[in-house]
């Protein structure tokens, strides 16, 4: 008799989290690796929030907190969604969890019965899919290919839909390709939603503040006002402040699904770490000024490296509006063969090889739903971009 829980034979293992962990090996072994796989800020977090996480623990502020999160986070929180998001929410109608991984976890866990659908726009960040997977619901995606800027469509919306759709899940901008939606593109996709009162809409907004240029953020509850009672708008502080260890997710909704979310993480994990809450409510409350400097610093390697991979043989690399990563198509490459004898059949061949003959970490496009493309992270220094470039340049014309 099997041991283990049938759910587990409808998950696949991250993909990003495997590469990194590859690339941690091989450095450890003492190859030269860059790895550009990793989707974290290479910043440290701002010295203001260490400091209000210092004063938290000589406060004593190290006892259990209320599971939805410590009332001045809470607080916070509806504040921060009034001030850049335009979005009236009560402090009770936020939550707090161990990262937004979490926050959608429970989100799911809270609404999903078997046989429910989650529209999941390609490509996608590799856990949403196994989330559903793991509450007993069925991932349906609406491909967002590269002659759209890896932007959905009204029309691929619409498609999507059955009578069977629970849930939206609407990424902007996106991990992997960094597309980000104009107040317009959003608008065609709310107006579809509009069309479909069953539909809910879970917004992943973690890389609002990493955009580009004179683009405009817009959050889908903010350009359609009718979807509130039917949004989970979720955040968190890892990318804009660069506290990913820190682990804090937050969202705000309905109260009666926010108070769902609460039920389950009560038995789950209880509430997040509160040094990292009482940091936590410093980001948000303190000064913004480290997002405009990190901001400025990621616009300039992303055209950095859309300039070096576009000039690449056999690369194509759409310039995306915001977030931290490039999803250039290798399609001209396959059934290319590499020095060491390998054919290039599939983009994660590519990836393979290209870290095995260069030492450049990489994630393949397939794990994010739509290839042959791979996904590079440029959340690291421009010496070791351009450096990283050069040498994905050289894989690719060695390519026969």
């Amino acid at each position: 008799m099997a041991f283990l829980a049938d759910a587990l034979s409808r998950v696949k293992p991250s993909a990003t989290i495997a590469v990194t962990q590859m690339a941690r090996e091989l450095k450890a072994k003492g190859k030269d690796v860059i790895s550009l796989s990793v989707g974290e800020p290479d910043f440290d977090t701002p010295a203001n929030i260490k400091d209000a996480a210092k004063a938290a623990i000589d406060r004593g502020e190290t006892k259990y907190t209320p599971v939805s999160g410590i009332a001045p986070l809470r607080e916070a929180i509806a504040a921060k969604f009034k001030r850049e998001n335009g979005l009236d929410y009560k402090a009770s109608q936020a939550i707090v969890g161990t990262g937004g991984k979490q926050v959608l976890f429970n989100a799911f866990m809270a609404t999903i019965n078997p046989g429910d659908e989650v529209v999941i726009p390609a490509p996608y960040w590799v856990s949403y899919p196994e989330m559903v997977a793991l509450c007993g619901g069925t991932a349906v995606y609406a491909m967002a290919g590269m002659e759209t800027n890896y932007k959905l469509t009204a029309e691929a919306l619409d498609k999507a839909i059955t009578p069977k759709t629970k849930w939206f899940v609407f990424n902007s901008p996106s991990n992997p390709s960094g597309a980000a939606y104009s107040f317009e593109e959003l608008k065609a996709l709310t107006d579809v939603l509009m069309a479909h009162p069953h539909v809910w809409v879970l917004t992943d907004d973690m890389y609002e503040h990493l955009v580009f240029g004179d683009f405009v953020y817009h959050t889908p509850a903010q350009v359609e006002p009718s979807l509130y009672e039917r949004t989970l708008t979720m955040n968190g502080v890892s990318k804009a402040y660069a506290m990913t260890g820190w682990r804090i997710g937050y969202a705000a909704g309905p109260e009666h699904l926010i108070k769902a979310m609460d039920m389950i993480q009560g038995q789950q994990t209880s509430g997040a770490c509160s040094i990292a809450q009482w940091a936590a409510v410093e980001a948000l409350n303190g000064p913004q000024d480290f997002i405009a400097t990190s901001r400025k610093a990621f616009e300039e390697r992303r055209d950095l490296v859309v300039s070096m991979l576009n000039q690449a043989t056999g690369l194509k690399c759409p310039k995306p509006e915001g977030a931290f990563y490039v999803y250039p198509s290798c399609a001209a490459l396959i059934g290319k063969k590499a020095p060491s004898g390998k054919v290039i059949a599939t983009d994660e061949d590519f990836v393979m090889e290209l870290l095995a003959q260069q030492g450049v970490a990489t994630v393949h496009g397939s794990s994010f739903g739509l290839g042959p493309n791979f996904r590079v992270s440029y959340a690291t220094s421009n010496a070791n971009l351009e450096e990283a470039c050069k040498r994905i340049q050289k894989f690719c014309a060695e390519l026969r």
